[in-house]
């Protein structure tokens, strides 16, 4: 299993991807001309012939043996500058009578564009027949998600100060919001699927042209929808769980829709950015990897050939890595070049 940048020629695999994700995964709709826009997107930012602030980098986890993609992952270099991007943000008011002596704190939501100029990492998905803990498809979900910390490590300089992930709010077994059911579907003449699919085409403008703009107490909302907000859903708590052992945390916004959490950090406090630094390859087609649990990340310093993977062992002393011929192969490295590496177990 390898990571690279989404190709042209991946354009059915990853509709397929986009049919599997699911309700309420807005980045990844299925609608093959907009699928098509966003690779047309990657590949003109892999070259950097998009501004920095508006590149998309979009990732594909690809199945060696068949040449299926097994998942997908993005990173936004800045969001909101061209589209609006909004929150609620969760905040408090005090009310007090000093004739009754009475003193109340009520929860609010505030509509909110706070984090315009953000990076997002997004769009992360992996298809069910690759989850797993047998060694072929062992830590498919934490390559996925941590690769894109070397990737911003690597290339800092094409990112903010902040990063941010949306994380899936809570849906019943019938995939109906109660976030949605309670809010949302008042101020929007729409269901939740019309308006998620919107969203994700990057038609966002209504939210603010219909939403409130005062802020809406949450006592009016019923238990099941108070219930939601901050809330994941279930088949997203391992991916919020590796953003919170990053150093992400949520800080109070969540999702219009929905009422998931977002959560955020300064991109030079992120673990994997912190810790990853560069070794020097050498190639030693005699060496065999271990078959221990996947521990060491690498990724390559060329953005236009950008790859990823699990390495069989660490460098030594002396920071230099050592693959056997399959790994130099799926990293396109040689003896003599350079990788970006990470021990995903060390303590922070």
């Amino acid at each position: 299993m390898r990571i690279r940048s989404i190709a042209e020629g991946d354009l059915d695999e990853l509709q397929a991807l986009a049919r599997e994700t699911g309700v309420g995964f807005t980045s990844l709709p299925d609608n093959r001309d907009f699928l098509a826009a966003r690779i047309a997107s990657t590949v003109s930012a892999f070259e950097e012939r998009t501004p920095v602030d508006q590149r998309l980098y979009f990732f594909v986890l690809e199945d060696e043996e068949t040449g299926r993609l097994a998942g997908c992952c993005a990173i936004e270099g800045q969001v909101g500058r061209e589209i609006p991007f909004y929150h609620y943000r969760l905040g408090t008011l005090a009310h007090s009578s000093v004739q009754l002596d009475l003193h109340r704190t009520i929860d609010t939501l505030f509509l909110s564009s706070d984090h315009t100029g953000d990076a997002e990492v997004a769009s992360l998905f992996l298809r069910p027949a690759y989850r797993g803990v047998d060694r072929r498809h062992q830590r498919n979900g934490a390559l996925l998600s941590m690769m894109r910390w070397l990737f911003m490590a690597e290339f800092r300089d094409r990112f903010p100060e902040k990063v941010l992930a949306e994380m899936r709010g809570v849906f019943d077994d019938q995939g109906r919001s109660p976030f949605w059911d309670c809010l949302g579907s008042h101020f929007f003449p729409l269901d939740f699927d019309e308006a998620d699919r919107l969203t994700g085409l990057g038609q966002k403008s209504f939210i603010g042209e219909l939403m409130p703009k005062f802020p809406i107490y949450t006592p009016f909302l019923n238990e099941q929808a108070r219930a939601c907000i901050g809330q994941v859903h279930e088949q997203t708590r391992p991916a919020l769980a590796m953003l919170k052992q990053q150093g992400l945390r949520w800080e109070g916004f969540i999702d219009i829709f929905d009422g998931g959490p977002t959560v955020e950090a300064y991109i030079d406090d992120v673990r994997g950015v912190r810790l990853s630094r560069h070794c020097r390859v050498e190639v030693n087609p005699e060496r065999h990897p271990k078959a221990d649990r996947p521990r060491w990340l690498a990724a390559t310093t060329d953005m236009a050939s950008f790859r990823a993977a699990w390495l069989g062992q660490g460098p030594d002393a002396h920071d230099v890595v050592t693959l056997d011929a399959t790994e130099a192969r799926r990293l396109d490295v040689a003896t003599g070049d350079t990788l970006r590496i990470l021990d995903t177990e060390k303590e922070a």
